[in-house]
């Protein structure tokens, strides 16, 4: 979102399980959790209110709709994807290195999917793509970028509608480079490389 909104920042990587990155990463962000956003003296540390302060800042970025009912509607999918979807974030963890062909995926993690497709369908067809509020890539459409990875790498079948939004996604170029960088962090975790 710090991309799309065009404001310069320098990415700082902390690793949560030493005990001295938890001690400095609480005193970047008062809830100890990432990421944390610090500009000019000021710390937003939740994803969406870290997008609502973008959005503030460089309105002329468009991460919000201009439309205020296309603005709360993309609000609350994107609320949607930050809060929920539980069940798919458990048995499909986030592993941009890995690819598991054929993926059995339980059934809890299955609804998830199948609501998310909904949400995905729904604004593809009211405001009519590429993107999920129309030309522009959002924040709505960042919030869901994690989501179109996992569904790559354990192999999601999606409909035509979902598999042309889930390439274009992957083909934005905020995106593109936030998946180099992501492949060229040598941190393995190892619960993520085991096939379930």
């Amino acid at each position: 979102m710090t991309k799309l909104a065009g404001i310069p920042f320098e990415e700082v990587l902390k690793q949560p399980g030493d005990a001295d990155a938890r001690a400095e990463i609480l005193l970047l962000s008062p809830s100890i959790l990432v990421p944390c956003l610090t500009y000019e003296d000021i710390k937003v540390w939740d994803t969406l209110a870290i997008g609502e302060f973008l959005n503030e800042i460089a309105p002329q970025a468009g991460l919000l709709p201009k439309d205020r009912v296309q603005r709360a509607h993309c609000r609350a999918i994107s609320g949607e994807m930050h809060s929920g979807f539980t069940a798919l974030r458990a048995a499909l963890p986030m592993n941009i290195k890995a690819h598991f062909p054929k993926f059995k995926i339980w059934s809890k993690a299955q609804a998830d999917i199948e609501r998310i497709v909904a949400i995905w369908r729904e604004c593809l067809s009211t405001y009519g793509g590429p993107y999920l509020f129309g030309k522009t890539f959002c924040i709505a459409d960042a919030m869901y970028a994690p989501v179109v990875t996992r569904f790559m790498t354990y192999d999601v079948q999606l409909d035509a509608a979902c598999s042309a939004y889930a390439q274009k996604v992957l083909a934005h170029k905020a995106v593109v480079e936030w998946i180099a960088d992501a492949k060229l962090e040598e941190d393995e975790i190892e619960e993520l490389e085991v096939e379930f």
